[in-house]
């Protein structure tokens, strides 16, 4: 049967997983697979595992109760090896990249933030502050424009949206730097202008939650800010 694999930590780590399930149904039991001065935290499970609720929050209860007593990787939902040789293995050819990273995470959590501008709002301050669009804008609205304005127009406004969405991820991620110690960017995706994560000391979260307010501050009601944390540091494993 394949070997399920939450997490990875120090072979002197703790691992305390009394009272701790795993997943499946029923739900398998914990072990840990040791090479050297690794171990990672695992169970059985059967192949194609479905992120089923009980699941997911069975792997988040071991990864959070490893993390309480010190350094972890936490593996995201659904890894598994062929056997516990094969982890074994792994554990043993990759070991320096995962000593190096657990060194780095000890002490540390996740926080992810997604922020978004009212589209009108952003629409209105382009057109009170160019006058090339009013101008497009205006020609396109009273039927005297030809085609290539009304391409003109969209491209015109697409261009600046991007620019100044780009401009506002960038001015906040600068004030928010200090307070973190790494980010790990995505796409923003459809409607919003940020999409990071960031590595923050667990000393830390209280001043990093506290200058994301006063960035939700800054941008006003046109600015939505979406905090969500602190997680597992899955997203620098």
């Amino acid at each position: 049967m394949p070997t399920y694999v939450y997490a990875i930590v120090s072979a002197d780590h703790p691992t305390s997983l009394e009272g701790l399930q795993g997943v499946g149904e029923p739900p398998a039991a914990l072990r840990t697979v040791s090479a050297g001065d690794l171990a990672a935290v695992v169970s059985d499970a059967e192949e194609g595992l479905r992120a089923k609720r009980r699941d997911v929050l069975a792997h988040e209860a071991v990864v959070e109760s490893l993390m309480t007593d010190g350094a972890t990787l936490p593996m995201r939902f659904g890894l598994l090896g062929p056997d516990d040789g094969r982890v074994a293995e792994v554990l043993e050819h990759d070991g320096d990249a995962y000593r190096a990273r657990l060194t780095e995470l000890d002490g540390h959590l996740e926080f992810h933030l997604k922020a978004s501008r009212d589209e009108q709002d952003l629409l209105r301050e382009i057109v009170a502050e160019s006058q090339e669009i009013r101008e497009l804008n205006e020609r396109t609205r009273s039927g005297a424009g030809a085609q290539e304005d009304r391409v003109a127009l969209g491209e015109f406004v697409a261009r600046e949206v991007a620019g100044r969405n780009a401009e506002k991820a960038e001015d906040t991620l600068r004030r928010l730097l200090p307070v973190a110690t790494r980010v790990a960017r995505s796409e923003p995706g459809t409607g919003h202008f940020l999409n990071v994560s960031f590595l923050v000391a667990a000393g830390s979260t209280d001043e990093f939650v506290g200058a994301v307010r006063k960035e939700a501050d800054r941008g006003g009601d046109a600015c939505t800010f979406t905090l969500t944390g602190p997680l597992p540091p899955y997203s620098f494993v």
